[in-house]
Parts: C-alpha cells; structure tokens; sequence
C-alpha cells in the first residue's frame, strides 16, 4: 500500500553520486512571487532510500562554506544538472568541511558530464541510437573482410593451379 503511494510522488531525476558537482533548480517563494534560484555544489552524502532520499550539496560563497540538504523527489526542487562526475573512495565527503579555499571542492578525478532531469532520456535514446550504428558498421566492415578474404582465397587458388 506504501509503495503505490510513494511511486506516485517519485520524480525523473537523473543519476546523482557522492562526488558529483550539481545545480539544483530550487523553487523560492517570496510573498505571493515564485521564483527559481540556482545553487551549485559538491554532493557531499546522500542520505535515505525511496522517496526519502535527502542529498547534502556543499559550495563556498564568499569564503563561507555553505550547506543544503534537499529532498530528491521533493517539489521545491525544478531540476537538477548533473556537471561533473568525481571520482571518490568515500561515501561522505565530510572531511572537505575543514579545507580552504580551491582544495575545499576538489573531489579526486572529475569529469565532465551533462545530465539533467529532461534530457536524460534523450541522451540515453541518442547513446542507444550509437551503439546501434557502431555494432551495424562492424556487422558490414566484418562481412565486407570475410567477402574480401573470399576472393583473395579464391585468386590464389586460380593462381596455385595456373
């Protein structure tokens, strides 16, 4: 019975990791004006299963080391861009909180990487759509050799008996 009603809430959000450096598209009301304010930072845990899952995303604004925890599936949260993927041993980062400075978001080996709420499925359609053409141009370069290796076996054997 829980399960139907939290898959209800379950939002498409793409793959979030410890590590990661995300903008999160949160939605701020001020008065009766809605409006949606970016923060960008390191995934410093991930807390919680299913439709509680909590992520902690840390940044440095002028100096100051800040802090958010946010819902994943929850409604104040519009997007999430995932920018760059680090590489971590950890599955929280709570030592960066003592570093200073360009070290305190340095998370191992980063690589860029774009995924996002919307675009998610697109970019899974397009790598699908990829690896479709790469394995049919192997299919035709593997019948083309063995025609190839067909005819080069048949001239030699015309040679051979010349």
């Amino acid at each position: 019975m829980l399960n139907k009603v939290e898959g209800a809430q379950f939002k498409k959000r793409p793959d979030v990791r410890v590590g990661d450096t995300v903008k999160l598209h949160l939605k701020i009301t001020e008065g009766n004006r809605e409006r949606v304010q970016i923060f960008e930072g390191v995934v410093i845990s991930i807390k919680g299963s299913g439709i509680n899952k909590n992520l902690v995303v840390r940044k440095i604004s002028y100096g100051v080391g800040v802090e958010k925890i946010v819902p994943l599936h929850s409604d104040s949260l519009e997007k999430i861009e995932v920018v760059k993927r680090g590489s971590v041993r950890r599955s929280k980062l709570y030592y960066l909180r003592g570093r200073i400075g360009k070290k305190a978001l340095k998370v191992g080996l980063t690589t860029d990487i774009y995924l996002t709420d919307e675009e998610e499925e697109k970019i899974i359609e397009e790598t699908m759509d990829e690896v479709k053409e790469k394995e049919a141009k192997k299919e035709e370069e593997s019948e083309e050799q063995i025609e190839e290796e067909i005819v080069e076996e048949k001239e030699t054997e015309v040679e051979d008996k010349e």
